[in-house]
């Protein structure tokens, strides 16, 4: 199993440009490894996060809060803050801090490029469709995904948010896994719809959306996430 990166991996331990190396190299490798696979969630996502993160650092030498993950609570944060802004007082330090940062952004830069590429590729072998007739709520409903040439139909359920950052807004698509399914003359997507509609009453009329993947790839670690973010865009239409 891939070990994560830590948050505080650029401040934490040894601060020794080799030793950051190592760390840095042997992470880019394991997430390379799973791009080879065709696994994009959560790899991509991380990826991202640190990114974004040296980038801040280089620019502003500081830790935006914004950008660490959700499971760093203030409190840890302004710890890790404090004991960055001492390591930034020293120049010595904040000289091999620059040189580590100066090597990972390209390294990472191409790693994320590998994953963007892997993503556009698996968007392009996947058909997003309603299913029956889409009522005019929805931002949230179900989302049917299905591999080509299976009988096998992975159902989960999503809502949308949308939310405000500075002058921009964004939305976003939460999901959970409702069962698997599976298809046959008889068993329609129409008809697995209501039955959803049926036993779950608080969506009476729910929005449903089809994904079916033309080519094999993880459900989980790939399909899903790029199902939602095509789905966020037909639904933002």
């Amino acid at each position: 199993m891939m070990e994560a990166l830590k948050h505080d991996w650029l401040t934490e331990g040894l601060m020794d440009y080799e030793y950051k190396k190592y760390i840095l190299l042997a992470y880019l490798k394991d997430v390379r490894s799973r791009f080879n696979k065709s696994e994009l969630y959560p790899f991509m996502s991380d990826m991202v996060f640190h990114y974004r993160n040296l980038l801040k650092v280089r620019d502003s030498k500081q830790l935006l809060f914004e950008h660490f993950p959700k499971s760093l609570s203030r409190a840890d944060f302004l710890k890790l803050k404090l004991s960055y802004d001492k390591l930034v007082k020293d120049d010595e330090v904040m000289q091999v801090i620059e040189d580590i940062i100066a090597f990972a952004l390209p390294k990472m830069e191409q790693i994320l490029e590998e994953g963007k590429e892997l993503f556009e590729f698996v968007e392009e072998h996947i058909d997003l469709s309603p299913v029956g007739l889409s009522p005019l709520y929805a931002h949230e409903g179900y989302l049917f995904i299905h591999l080509d040439r299976s009988s096998d139909v992975a159902i989960y359920r999503y809502q949308m948010t949308l939310f405000e950052h500075a002058s921009e807004k964004y939305r976003s698509v939460s999901t959970s896994f409702v069962k698997n399914e599976w298809k046959d003359f008889s068993r329609t997507y129409e008809r697995m719809k209501v039955e959803l509609a049926r036993n779950f009453t608080d969506l009476p009329n729910p929005a449903t959306y089809l994904a079916v993947s033309k080519l094999k790839f993880p459900i989980p670690q790939t399909i899903l996430p790029v199902a939602k973010r095509m789905l966020v865009r037909e639904i933002g239409e």
